[in-house]
């Protein structure tokens, strides 16, 4: 199962979704043709709003890192952030007003402690391009980093529920080692998360 179809899986039919840093809008695409959702989203940069826009995806466009204060609390019934938080100022902060604005919220992040990530940076000593950080660390979005642990390490100092979690490979599929030994095995992990 990739991503995709665990998100459709985790969203019930005719939710509210947001979508924080929807990039050009295939994912809420995707939610509202399936399952009929009534779909947001946001993002920043205007070529990819205007993709949306194209697609018949409702967005508008904020900076993320500015604050989320014009979405009331629990307005959502979930809020997506697909490989976002590692690109914002505050990761922290932005983690606690997903789950203050969505009744529940699904984040994916690239897991930074990815065997070959570690393998890239130990052999080359630079920092490492993959599947899931194809940019040079001078042109890469991506400020900070983190490994699964970090991440869970978040949510629990945040008091934040990890209702469940989805481990994937380079090639963006579970298997046995991704959910065995994720944090070393899994290029990219999937939260669906609750305050």
């Amino acid at each position: 199962m990739d991503t995709t179809e665990v998100i459709k899986n985790w969203i019930n039919k005719k939710s509210e979704v947001l979508d924080l840093g929807c990039g050009n809008g295939e994912i809420l695409k995707i939610l509202r043709n399936d399952l009929d959702v009534t779909a947001l989203g946001v993002e920043i940069d205007n070529h990819k709003i205007n993709e949306c826009i194209k697609s018949g995806i409702n967005v508008i466009q904020q900076n993320i890192d500015e604050g989320l204060t014009n979405f009331g609390n629990k307005s959502f019934d979930v809020v997506i952030m697909s490989q976002t938080i590692q690109v914002l100022k505050d990761p922290k902060k932005a983690l606690l007003e997903v789950t203050r604005i969505g009744n529940e919220s699904i984040v994916t992040i690239p897991n930074f402690g990815f065997w070959m990530t570690r393998t890239n940076l130990l052999l080359s000593g630079k920092m490492p391009v993959t599947g899931t950080l194809p940019k040079k660390w001078y042109e890469t979005d991506n400020i900070h980093l983190c490994t699964i642990k970090d991440f869970e390490n978040l949510c629990e100092e945040c008091s934040i529920n990890i209702i469940e979690k989805r481990f994937f490979n380079d090639r963006g599929h579970e298997s046995f080692l991704t959910n065995s030994v994720p944090n070393f095995f899994a290029a990219l992990a999937m939260y669906k998360i609750s305050k």
